[in-house]
């Protein structure tokens, strides 16, 4: 557990240092809106083109410790080479490309941490929520960081602490406990990922699924434009701020292993859309009373958001799926969330973004209240398609 909790700090500290001030760091290096948008697109794409192929060799071909460890220094040596061409003045376009390619790589690397940690766990759903605390501490240790050590609110400083981190951690990885495939089949559609689609035959999975893409397109925002909203509110340290969701995220983390063993998935996912729907509120009554209050509370919820949606869906799909599929199973998840669900997030938002904020169709008011809206059509769709079972069913009960 202690090497799995550093091996998580280390892989969630390295986007600590600059996902939350991305946008402002890219707009001081004198990057437009529509670059932005590119660089913030990188990382979906990636998601749907790598997560699943990783999932599949580790469930079928390679030891899944080699392999994060290669991904994660691959990637590191990219993503620092990315922040360097900012601080060099090269081209933009060095930075997305390069900035692509680690993320490219870097995108099974949360998905496969997390199957090798539940394969080793004796109590897997007690312990993983506290050994996956480590990635929240991990991120929050570098928001804070970022604003109060390195001073890096708008420098690319932020994007080199990141790429050591995940360097470390790709070095770390191979120190994990060896997690040899369980399958042995060597058929193109199994190592191309394709089989973990066989899920959506099942009417719970498919609602599941669904529900979780149309989330995440909302939920592109909050990484976007959130740190904006609260830079043009005179927020002096962003980072720091955005580090807040980390807070409540210990604390959803500590109160995740006793809530999988006694509520119902559903409830607790039906939860976790609820308080996103609220967030975006509360964001949206910021943008009416041109006060930070409702923003500090509402990043202060994200942690809630998160961890009672995402860390509840691993574990269903570890309770659900089969050993020969869990892997493919958690990269699926990260397709339909990181990939197909923030790409149309990324583009959307920025769109909802151009007409409603920079034309001054509405304001940041409108512009919350309309995802926050979306939010909540999604919750009751989902409230009313999702089946399970009572909370009294096992946990080895496909339906719970």
């Amino acid at each position: 557990m202690v090497r799995l909790s550093a091996m998580f700090f280390l892989l969630g500290m390295s986007p600590g240092f600059y996902v939350p001030i991305l946008t402002n760091i890219l707009l001081k290096a004198g990057l437009d809106s529509s670059l932005v948008q590119w660089a913030w697109l990188t990382g979906p794409v990636a998601a749907l083109l790598s997560p699943l192929l990783v999932g599949a060799l580790a469930d079928n071909r390679f030891a899944a410790q080699r392999l994060l460890g290669w991904i994660g220094i691959a990637s590191a040596v990219l993503l620092g080479g990315g922040f360097a061409t900012l601080q060099f003045g090269w081209s933009s376009w060095w930075f997305i490309c390069l900035f692509f390619a680690s993320s490219i790589i870097a995108a099974p690397m949360w998905s496969t941490l997390s199957m090798i940690s539940m394969r080793h766990l004796r109590l897997g759903e007690r312990e993983f929520p506290v050994v996956r605390l480590g990635g929240t501490v991990g991120w929050l240790v570098a928001g804070y960081a970022t604003s109060l050590v390195l001073n890096a609110d708008h420098s690319p400083v932020a994007g080199h602490a990141a790429a050591a981190a995940r360097l470390l951690g790709g070095l770390v990885a191979f120190t994990l406990p060896d997690t040899p495939p369980p399958g042995r089949s060597r058929s193109w559609r199994t190592l191309l990922g394709l089989n973990a689609f066989r899920l959506f035959r099942e009417r719970d999975h498919a609602v599941f699924f669904g529900a979780t893409a149309l989330l995440s397109i909302p939920l592109a925002a909050f990484y976007i434009w959130a740190p904006r909203h609260l830079d043009e509110l005179g927020d002096p340290h962003v980072a720091a701020t955005m580090a807040m969701g980390q807070v409540s995220e210990i604390v959803a983390m500590l109160l995740m292993a006793a809530l999988i063993t006694r509520f119902r998935v559903k409830t607790l996912l039906l939860l976790a859309l609820g308080l996103s729907a609220l967030r975006y509120g509360l964001f949206a009554w910021s943008g009416m009373s041109g006060e930070r209050t409702g923003l500090l509370i509402g990043v202060a919820l994200h942690g809630l958001c998160y961890t009672f949606y995402f860390i509840t869906a691993q574990l269903f799909l570890d309770r659900r799926v089969g050993p020969e599929l869990r892997g493919q199973a958690q990269g699926l998840l990260a397709l339909v969330s990181n990939g197909v669900g923030s790409l149309i997030g990324v583009i959307g938002v920025q769109k909802l973004h151009d007409v409603m904020v920079v034309a001054g169709r509405g304001g940041w008011a409108i512009y919350w209240g309309v995802l926050g809206g979306s939010i909540a059509a999604v919750t009751v769709g989902f409230a009313l398609l999702y089946r399970g079972l009572p909370a009294g069913a096992t946990t080895g009960d496909s339906g719970r």
